[in-house]
């Protein structure tokens, strides 16, 4: 596998010698230092070049960067697929390679370059002193924001109402319908909620990255074993206990976090959601009616 070294060597070697290179931009894990290094680390591009065109059309160019295992082109998969997609103004290349590195490599007009918009941005050449001065890098656009009121009563909401969506799914065996209704519905809010606890526990100064992926790191290991055993399988019985673990772990963290930010948990809420999903599972088959 290429050391970090070797790819950045390469990466900038090829942007010196081609002269529709104007600039070169990188962004992502690799320049946050709060991230911890790893071998799964993507090396994040952007060229700043004259124009976009002949850098699609004739694609050859990429094969300097090594043999690729495979490779994902979403602007043009999009603009295929009819979209209003303009790849003079952006185009990426997402390659794996067979030495293990991935490069997703971005390429933008000059008047489109815009190092600004994201704050772990570094820039690494600039030929033309085109592009402006920017900070250090820092990962601060992504920490976790302290939630209003309304926004944690309309979390709560959200996460008791989906229940009985979820209920019904089972009670039907509609496994795929539960597997939307939950991921998507009450799971989402119990993980809004506690990252909205380790934020607070952390003076909201910290990201927990993406999709919570560092959130592990942030959570006590008995809570983080609860918050395991929330997720799910296709097997009925397994859901309906992984539901009622997920609503403890909601309930107790709704009402500890609303304690400490002065908000006002509905209690009466989200028993009456929690009775009724306890209802649901004990429902007959041959039932007449809800209740």
């Amino acid at each position: 596998m290429r050391s970090e070294k070797e790819m950045m060597e390469l990466i900038l070697s090829v942007a010196r010698k081609d002269e529709r290179i104007r600039a070169v931009y990188m962004n992502g894990s690799r320049t946050n230092q709060t991230v911890k290094k790893d071998i799964f680390q993507d090396y994040d591009i952007v060229y700043v070049v004259k124009e976009n065109r002949p850098f699609y059309e004739d694609e050859r160019w990429i094969d300097r960067f090594g043999e690729r295992l495979y490779m994902q082109c979403p602007e043009k998969m999009d603009k295929d697929r009819g979209q209003a997609v303009d790849l003079d103004q952006c185009f990426g290349w997402l390659m794996q390679f067979q030495d293990g590195n991935r490069l997703d490599l971005h390429v933008v007009p000059v008047e489109k370059a815009n190092v600004m918009e994201d704050k772990l941005c570094v820039i690494l050449l600039d030929k033309d002193h085109i592009l402006p001065s920017i900070q250090p890098p820092t990962d601060e656009d992504y920490w976790i924001r302290k939630p209003s009121e309304p926004e944690f009563l309309a979390c709560a909401n959200e996460f008791w109402w989906c229940l009985n969506n979820v209920a019904k799914g089972l009670w039907r065996e509609e496994i795929p319908y539960v597997h939307a209704m939950y991921t998507e519905g009450s799971h989402a809010q119990l993980l809004k909620m506690l990252n909205w606890k380790v934020g607070y526990e952390n003076g909201f100064c910290l990201s927990t990255g993406k999709a919570s992926k560092y959130l592990k790191d942030y959570l006590p290991e008995n809570l983080w074993g609860r918050f395991l055993k929330t997720y799910i399988t296709g097997d009925i019985p397994q859901i309906w206990d992984a539901m009622f673990i997920m609503c403890d772990l909601f309930q107790e963290t709704a009402t500890e976090l609303g304690g400490r930010l002065g908000y006002a948990y509905n209690i009466q809420e989200a028993e009456a959601s929690y009775q009724y999903v306890k209802h649901v599972r004990t429902l007959p088959k041959d039932a007449k009616g809800v209740f």
